[in-house]
């Protein structure tokens, strides 16, 4: 495979201002020269292959945002070095924006008020699509999805839902090379993520896109990704495929039990306070570490103060690895 996207030694660092309180603190800041660097991302290196769809995940602040921007142009790298598709991003950001499309969360890049084949046709033109191209990805996303009925609707009137569905298919209209995806199913329901996630794959399969995806919802990462890239704190933390992330945590078991009662979560951290717990859908999960103590041993504790009435085992979850690497960092 050929390699896309090429990122050698990049930090990025900022100066920040140390700001004092106060009306009397603001003034003085106006004149001050008291800097901090802050270093958002700390001398990563990484290869993407063409086709490949990459999982870059991290808690809040580790630095997949500026990453990205680095990618896409938008920041210069303090230092090392980016290609993606052989130019330098932040060089030749016409080149480079020609060649990418970016979805953002919830921005949305349609035009609020037109229909949203009137935003298609704008973007033909932006992106100098041909019209022979463009029938083409019109005819393919047809297929994909059923889009007739959103085609004349203003983007104002659609759901969240349908205006995520609408962006991907505007990042992807020009045919670019790589796609960058940010939270691209963020506040939608079960039914839409799976219809989101569907989209993507076929879109990746069928064009052999390059997409980076940074997303905290670990369906999604399940769902499309087989690389997973995890940052924190600025710097590079693990690069591979999520099987082998797994096989780190072998000895590791979900216990999922109901609990009758109220404060079920509460109950069970009280009487479990050094385990991982979570709560979903009226389970309550227990991470287990068996080479410290048994599944048995902790379901013992909890049947003898709290009316546990169902329970089942699972092997370790995607999510529960990456907020175990989120806890415990670069260890």
């Amino acid at each position: 495979m050929s390699k896309i996207i090429e990122i050698q030694n990049v930090s990025k660092e900022f100066k920040v201002l140390n700001r004092r309180e106060g009306l009397k603190g603001s003034i003085m800041d106006l004149f001050s020269r008291n800097y901090k660097i802050v270093r958002a991302v700390d001398n990563i290196s990484m290869d993407i292959n063409q086709g490949e769809i990459v999982g870059y995940l991290g808690p809040n602040g580790a630095g997949k945002s500026t990453t990205i921007k680095m990618m896409t142009g938008v920041l210069e790298p303090t230092s090392g070095g980016i290609l993606v598709n052989g130019n330098e991003p932040y060089r030749n950001r016409t080149k480079n924006a020609q060649e990418i499309g970016v979805v953002f969360g919830q921005r949305s890049q349609l035009w609020w008020s037109l229909p949203l084949i009137e935003s298609f046709k704008l973007l033909k033109d932006i992106y100098r699509v041909g019209d022979a191209e463009y029938n083409g990805m019109m005819e393919m996303y047809r297929e994909l999805v059923d889009i007739e009925g959103l085609l004349h609707k203003p983007v104002r009137q659609m759901s969240l839902g349908q205006r995520t569905l609408s962006d991907i298919l505007a990042a992807f209209l020009h045919d670019p090379k790589i796609v960058f995806l940010d939270e691209p199913t963020i506040g939608l329901d079960v039914s839409m993520k799976a219809k989101i996630r569907e989209l993507i794959h076929a879109l990746n399969k069928e064009k052999n896109t390059t997409v980076i995806l940074t997303t905290h919802d670990m369906g999604d990462v399940d769902a499309l990704c087989r690389r997973i890239v995890i940052i924190d704190k600025g710097k590079m933390l693990y690069d591979n495929d999520i099987e082998h992330l797994k096989s780190f945590f072998g000895s590791y078991r979900t216990l999922k039990i109901r609990v009758d009662g109220e404060n079920s979560i509460e109950n069970v951290r009280a009487e479990l306070p050094d385990f991982m717990v979570s709560e979903q859908d009226e389970w309550v999960s227990v991470l287990v570490d068996e080479e410290k103590t048994t599944v048995m041993d902790v379901l013992n504790r909890l049947i003898k103060t709290l009316d546990v009435r169902d329970m089942r085992l699972e092997e370790i979850s995607t999510e529960d690895v990456i907020k175990k690497i989120y806890e415990e960092g670069a260890a």
